[in-house]
């Protein structure tokens, strides 16, 4: 087998918020991928509005930075940004497909989180070589020898063998761009370097040049899809063999089995942001292929004389469902421009499932409604959000697990929920997850006053679960959870104590009404805010819903009142985000998404028939 000794292939993965994006920029900078005096924006590989609104990376992208060996040879690494939240693991599982080694980050405070041992389970799987960056060790409240020790302890924990857990370490600073091999004192910066070349040089000892036979037709693997205006679909590519030309006629190998014979009309190759114009590319190369619009992620393009197929990429099944549908409220249509017949919705929902591996989309009983299963609440409530940007109108269900039967019995999936919070708040997260059938593993106190608590707790328990979660901490505890196996049925939860403020009728919110409603419960709409009969407008302080007139306004008479000049003092209203709304959502409520408005409404908006379907016993 021969070596391309001038090329590495590397991922970084790591919990979210460790400093993936951050260090990219870094290694960026150092290699002169922006010209001088240029305007460059911090975490730039973070291009999506989301992700920069959010702080996390969705979408994994990949980019090539440039480096001169000290023997003066020319580097260059590619360089898959992964995201660090499990909800986004389809993408961390192609990314790793594209790979032959992985840069651990892991922040010298927080030490390895949940989505750090989904990454790096991923990555051992893989049998890929590991290089550990401690992160962020200039960090006050830093504990470097502790969080090496946890490292450790996680890889013989995923059960690594003797050549995973024999890596090196390197000590960073991803936001000055520095980079040492000798550990730091807690809290400093490493003083024996001013760069990332340490870091360099320890990817280039440690990860493997990519090897090929040189005899050996040409195999291509699709590992992910982007767009461009002028080229159309493009094909992002892992060469394993051989050799693409442009302009040459290639075997493109579906995933059904079938071989067609298409022609490369363009081949790309990353340097820095950019895709730039390549004649040819070899193996270990990861390139963009434009010129086949039906392509898909898992193919394969092979030699067209020698068609051979990579295996298909294979990943995690979804864990949680949403029902996404058209709007049905009586608000419809309101907005300009707004996309609402179910043709629009089921196309947007058909583009998405062609870069979306980990999605799934289902019919159900209604021809305006599909069933759509993700990896997580974030993910599915990302898709909504995008397609709520892109002026889509839906109606959107509560979250639900998604179960399947294993040795006959109906079995749910069960997240393991890691929690950092002030020791104070012991009692009341105990309690909170208590009520949603979770049971404690591990139960941690650094002696600063923080503990750390380790949970395993139905998937269904942590719908609305982030809410409550801050307000029993006041803000301050931090919680991540991944998924961790199946066990059978939890039986029936109740996660919300509370119960709906719900309009008996359409109007227009009033704040005389609202005045007197705000001792009842808490406030959802402002003054003048045009609600519908089914429409919540607020939360109830009590278990049961209520039905409200929120648009009673003061009656006008010609007789002078001595309280006639007094103003309604109104609490300001609390405004739910998207993530929000559905976590409020029970069973028998949905969320109306439109792009000027979020509403929770019922699912059915008649007063009487909801009343009736409450005797007869129907589920909520």
């Amino acid at each position: 087998m021969s070596k391309r000794t001038d090329l590495r292939n590397v991922a970084i993965i790591a919990h979210v918020d460790h400093g993936k994006t951050t260090l990219v920029d870094a290694m960026l900078r150092q290699a002169g991928a922006f010209r001088p005096g240029a305007d460059v924006d911090d975490r730039v590989m973070d291009s999506m509005d989301l992700e920069r609104e959010k702080g996390i990376t969705i979408l994994a992208k990949n980019t090539a930075v440039h480096h001169h060996t000290p023997d003066g040879q020319e580097l260059t690494i590619n360089i898959i940004d992964t995201p660090g939240h499990a909800d986004f693991g389809g993408e961390v599982e192609r990314g790793l497909t594209m790979v032959d080694g992985v840069l651990l980050l892991v922040d010298a405070s927080e030490g390895p989180l949940p989505q750090t041992r989904f990454v790096l389970r991923k990555a051992l799987a893989a049998k890929l070589p590991i290089v550990l960056v401690i992160n962020k060790v200039d960090r006050p409240d830093a504990r470097i020898k502790e969080v090496v020790d946890e490292v450790y302890e996680l890889f013989l924990d995923l059960d690594a063998d003797e050549t995973q857990i024999d890596f090196p370490i390197v000590y960073a600073c991803a936001r000055d761009g520095i980079a040492s091999l000798s550990e730091p004192g807690n809290g400093q910066v490493p003083a024996d370097s001013t760069n990332l070349q340490p870091l360099v040089q320890t990817l280039l000892d440690t990860v493997p040049a990519p090897t090929f036979d040189e005899g050996a037709p040409l195999q291509a693997h699709v590992t992910n899809l982007d767009a461009s205006p002028f080229l159309g679909r493009l094909a992002l590519c892992r060469v394993r063999q051989g050799t693409i030309h442009k302009g040459e006629t290639v075997a493109w190998c579906r995933t059904d089995g079938t071989v067609a014979k298409v022609r490369v009309s363009e081949l790309l190759m990353t340097e820095g942001l950019e895709r730039k114009p390549a004649a040819e590319a070899g193996p270990g190369d990861i390139i963009a292929v434009a010129g086949i619009p039906e392509i898909m992620i898992g193919e394969t393009l092979a030699h067209a004389e020698h068609p051979e197929p990579l295996p298909l990429i294979r990943v995690d099944e979804p864990a949680i469902s949403m029902t996404i549908g058209t709007n049905t409220s009586p608000l419809t249509g309101k907005v300009k421009g707004a996309k609402v017949t179910a043709r629009q919705l089921k196309d947007r929902l058909d583009r998405e499932l062609i870069g979306n591996v980990s999605l799934r989309v289902l019919p159900t009983e209604r021809p305006d409604a599909w069933e759509v299963q993700g990896r997580g609440e974030l993910a599915l409530a990302i898709l909504v959000e995008q397609m709520r940007r892109e002026s889509f109108e839906l109606t959107v269900g509560k979250p639900q697990v998604v179960t399947r039967e294993i040795d006959g019995k109906t079995c749910e999936p069960v997240e393991r929920l890691t929690i950092d919070a002030p020791d104070e708040y012991l009692g009341a997260i105990t309690q909170l997850l208590a009520t949603r059938k979770g049971r404690m593993e591990q139960l941690v106190n650094h002696g600063t006053g923080w503990i750390r608590m380790e949970w395993l707790i139905p998937a269904r328990g942590l719908i609305g679960f982030r809410t409550e979660f801050l307000t029993e901490t006041r803000g301050t505890g931090i919680a991540h959870h991944v998924f961790e196996s199946y066990e059978p049925w939890f039986g029936e939860l109740r996660t919300r104590p509370s119960g709906s403020l719900v309009a008996d009728r359409s109007g227009v919110a009033a704040s005389y009404a609202m005045f007197n409603l705000q001792e009842r419960g808490t406030l959802f709409v402002e003054p003048t805010t045009e609600v519908y009969e089914g429409m919540i407008v607020g939360e109830n302080s009590r278990a049961d819903d209520m039905d409200v007139n929120i648009c009673k306004e003061k009656k006008l008479t010609n007789v002078r009142q001595s309280t006639g000049e007094e103003l309604e003092r109104l609490v300001p209203p609390r405004k739910l985000s998207l993530e929000q709304a559905l976590e409020f959502c029970r069973g028998d409520e949905c969320v109306e998404v439109t792009p000027e408005a979020i509403r929770i409404r019922k699912v059915e908006l008649d007063a009487k028939l909801r009343e009736r379907s409450r005797r007869t016993g129907a589920p909520r």
